[in-house]
């Protein structure tokens, strides 16, 4: 008897759609793109990055996030840094290393991600593959019969130019969605949150601490975001009350408060008043200018 041993076949090459150029659209497109696919990436903005594309123009955005489409997509604020050390934030086999002329920190600033990523993209002939600008209107099934074997349905990805308002429908073998999901923000439910006048904002348009110079800010959220942002208002602000699940925040947070006379801590709120009073479980009450949510 004869044993024959076959190379292994090699999958059919399949035309693929990639949504989004972040980190996992792009190794995405890399993996696929190496494996004898047609690849092609769908990125609404002019670059690169994803959430790692700063963006410092925000005017244009709804302060609370509550319109349908967004049109700023990062929630990355000007002073961010990694809180993760570059050995474990890159791909692993292509490191995250120093480069000379740049960000060398071993938690370097969000720049240098993105830098990290656009020599990703250079290094495995990315950019080509990728669309920039387009917005995708709608993914779905072509064939959604039945009886089609799940390899042969296919899907058809309708995109709009953003520029010229161009709609095109394409079909595709396969999609990939990476489009993320740390853009559109999260409000809580608080009473009065609709009837309260002055200024309300989510930290998904925050970007720099001067515009809240001299004002009573409340920020509201005690995690990562709430207490960068909120370290970074201190040296600026009248006051900033932040409103937290639990007064017991960690100690380098704790240490912060302690040297801020106008730094203060509270639990969550009761209610917001149409005259600008902000009112806390524990009964006490402050006049605010302006409320900055933190809450995802």
């Amino acid at each position: 008897m004869v044993l024959v041993i076959s190379e292994p076949i090699k999958s059919q090459s399949k035309t693929v759609c990639v949504i989004g150029a972040g980190p996992s659209g792009l190794v995405s497109a890399r993996e696929l793109k190496k494996e004898g696919h047609k690849v092609v990436v769908m990125e609404q903005n002019d670059d690169v990055g994803g959430q790692w594309l700063y963006q410092p123009n925000v005017e244009e955005e709804d302060p609370l996030g509550k319109t349908k489409t967004l049109k700023v997509h990062s929630s990355i604020y000007s002073s961010l840094r990694l809180i993760s050390p570059r050995e474990v934030m890159g791909f692993s086999d292509f490191p995250f290393t120093v480069k000379e002329g740049r960000d060398t920190r071993r938690f370097p600033g969000h720049e240098e991600l993105w830098l990290y990523l656009k020599d990703f993209c250079e290094v495995f002939g990315l950019r080509e593959m990728i669309r920039f600008n387009v917005r995708i209107e709608f993914v779905g099934m072509v064939d959604d019969d039945k009886d089609v074997d799940d390899n042969m349905k296919r899907w058809m990805v309708k995109s709009v130019e953003k520029k010229t308002g161009e709609v095109i429908e394409e079909v595709f073998d396969a999609v990939v969605v990476a489009s993320g999901h740390y853009s559109y923000p999260r409000l809580p439910s608080i009473k009065g949150i609709d009837l309260w006048k002055r200024k309300q904002l989510h930290s998904h348009i925050y970007r720099v601490p001067d515009p809240f110079r001299d004002e009573v800010v409340v920020v509201v959220g005690c995690s990562m975001s709430g207490q960068d942002i909120s370290i970074e208002l201190v040296e600026v602000a009248k006051e900033v009350h932040l409103s937290a699940k639990s007064l017991d925040v960690p100690p380098g947070l704790a240490k912060v408060i302690s040297k801020h006379h106008n730094f203060h801590l509270h639990l969550e709120i009761e209610s917001l008043e149409e005259d600008g009073r902000v009112i806390f479980v524990d009964g006490s009450c402050i006049v605010a200018d302006t409320i900055l949510y933190c809450t995802g």
